[in-house]
C-alpha cells in the first residue's frame, strides 16, 4: 500500500473507530460548604452527593459546625481569592446580602431555561432573587411551628393531641407524673428561641409578632410580650435543667420522642427527618400537629445553595448543572423525605409525602398570604443577643419575665 494511501486508510479507521464510541461528558467538580451533620442531614445532602457523582461528576464535602462556622470559612476563602464551588446558605431576608455584595454568581439564564418562576411559589422565587435575576438554588421548605409527640407514652396516658397551650400544659402534668421527661429539648440557645417564637406568635398575633421583627421599639415592652414570657416560664417548668441536658442536641431530645422516651417536642420538621432516619412511622410512633395559634407564613425556613464567584475553570457550568439537580423531581422528593421538610416545587404529588408531609403541604397551599415577617429578619448580632437572653431566662427560674422583657427591649432599641 503506498504511504498515502495507507495514511488515509489509517486515518479513516481512527476516525470510524471514535465515532463507534460514547462520548463521555467531561467531569464537572465542586467543593460543597455545608453544615448538614445529623443523620437526617447527612443522608439527605447524601441524596444530591449521590446523584452528582452518579453523573461522572467530583464532588468535595466540606462539611462545618454551624452556620456560624459555615459563614466564616466561606467569607476567608472568598477574602483569600479561593472560594468554594458551591455553600449551604439559608435563604431568609438577609441571603440578598451575597448578590448585594457581589460575591456570589446570578444562575438567571438556567432558572429561565428551566422555567422556575412557573415551577416554584412566588414567595420562593422572590427569596432565590435579588434585583429580579435568580441567584440561589432552593432545596426545600422547613416548617418551625410544629409539636411531635410519642405515641407510645400518648396511648400509654390516653392522652388526645393537645390543640392549645393549656392542654399542651396538662398533658405535660400528666407526662410528668407518669415517670417521664414532659417537654424535651436540647442544650442549645436556638431551641429555646424557636419555642418562644411560637408562643410569641401565639400571644401577639401576625402584626404584633411581625412588628418585633421589624425592630419596632413599641412592640416588646407591651403586656402581651410579658404574657408570652409568662407562658414560657411555665414551660420551662415542664423542661429538665440545663445541668440534665449539657452537651444533649436537638437530635438527641428527637430520639427520645422516637424511643418513647419522653412525652413532647416543639422542633422544626427537620426532626421528622431525623425520626424517619431511626426508622420510627408517623402515627405509629410519633404524632404531628402544629402548634397553637400559629401561622406558617411566619415560620417558613428554606435551605439552598449559593454560588460563589469563581475564576475556575468550569466552575460555571458546574455550578448551573448543580443548581439544576437540585430542583429534579427525584431529588426534591428523596432530599425532603430524608431532611423532614418540604419539596419546593409545585408539581410534587402531595401522596408522595407521610401524613405530617402532607399536612404541611396542605397549610402553606391554604394560607394565600406568604408574607409573613420570619424571626431571621433582625439584624444577626441582634438575633444573637436576643436568643441568648431567652435561653437565659428559661434556664434560670430567678430571672422574672419583667426582667427579661426588658433586656429583650434593650436589646431591639439598641439594635
Amino acid at each position: 500500500m503506498k504511504p498515502l494511501l495507507r495514511g488515509l486508510w489509517l486515518a479513516t479507521v481512527v476516525s470510524t473507530a471514535n465515532a463507534q464510541e460514547p462520548v463521555v461528558a467531561p467531569e464537572l467538580a465542586v467543593d460543597v460548604v455545608h453544615y448538614w451533620l445529623s443523620q437526617s442531614e447527612s443522608a439527605a445532602v447524601g441524596v444530591y452527593r449521590d446523584a452528582w457523582i452518579a453523573a461522572g461528576n467530583r464532588w468535595t464535602d466540606l462539611p462545618v459546625q454551624n452556620e456560624a462556622a459555615l459563614k466564616k470559612v466561606v467569607s476567608k476563602r472568598i477574602a483569600n481569592g479561593y472560594p468554594p464551588t458551591v455553600t449551604q446558605w439559608n435563604l431568609d431576608a438577609r441571603a440578598t446580602e451575597l448578590p448585594d455584595f457581589g460575591v456570589v454568581q446570578d444562575i438567571e439564564a438556567l432558572a429561565l431555561r428551566d422555567g422556575w418562576r412557573d415551577l416554584l411559589p412566588a414567595f420562593v422565587i422572590d427569596l432565590v432573587s435579588y434585583r429580579d435575576r435568580v441567584y440561589f438554588a432552593p432545596s426545600n421548605i422547613h416548617l418551625e411551628n410544629w409539636l411531635w409527640t410519642s405515641q407510645k407514652i400518648f396511648d400509654e396516658l390516653g392522652l388526645a393531641p393537645p390543640e392549645t397551650w393549656e392542654e399542651i400544659l396538662a398533658a405535660a402534668e400528666r407526662i410528668e407524673a407518669a415517670g417521664y421527661p414532659a417537654i424535651v429539648i436540647g442544650s442549645a440557645p436556638w431551641e429555646v428561641a424557636l419555642i418562644f417564637h411560637n408562643i410569641m406568635y401565639f400571644a401577639l398575633g401576625a402584626e404584633g409578632y411581625a412588628a418585633v421583627f421589624r425592630g419596632d421599639m413599641e412592640a416588646v415592652p407591651g403586656s402581651q410580650m410579658l404574657e408570652a414570657l409568662d407562658l414560657l416560664r411555665r414551660v420551662s417548668r415542664f423542661v429538665e435543667p440545663l445541668s440534665a441536658r449539657a452537651g444533649r442536641t436537638w437530635a438527641d431530645a428527637t430520639r427520645m420522642i422516637g424511643r418513647g422516651e419522653a412525652g413532647m417536642q416543639l422542633m422544626g420538621d427537620w426532626a421528622k427527618g431525623e425520626l424517619a432516619s431511626l426508622g420510627y412511622t408517623a402515627d405509629r410512633d410519633f404524632g404531628c400537629a402544629f402548634t397553637p395559634g400559629t401561622s406558617v407564613s411566619h415560620f417558613m425556613a428554606i435551605d439552598g445553595f449559593a454560588f460563589p464567584l469563581t475564576t475556575r475553570d468550569g466552575a460555571v457550568h458546574a455550578q448551573h448543572n448543580f443548581a439544576s439537580m437540585v430542583l429534579e423531581p427525584e431529588n426534591q422528593l428523596a432530599f425532603s423525605r430524608r431532611k423532614g421538610s418540604l419539596p419546593v416545587r409545585t408539581d410534587i404529588d402531595p401522596a408522595e409525602l407521610d401524613r405530617c408531609g402532607q399536612l404541611g403541604l396542605q397549610r402553606i397551599r391554604d394560607e394565600s398570604h406568604h408574607g409573613g415577617v420570619q424571626s431571621r429578619a433582625l439584624p444577626s448580632h441582634v438575633m444573637a443577643a436576643w436568643i441568648n437572653t431567652l435561653a437565659e431566662f428559661f434556664n434560670d427560674d430567678a430571672i422574672s419575665s419583667r426582667v427579661a422583657q426588658q433586656r429583650l427591649t434593650e436589646i431591639v432599641t439598641q439594635g
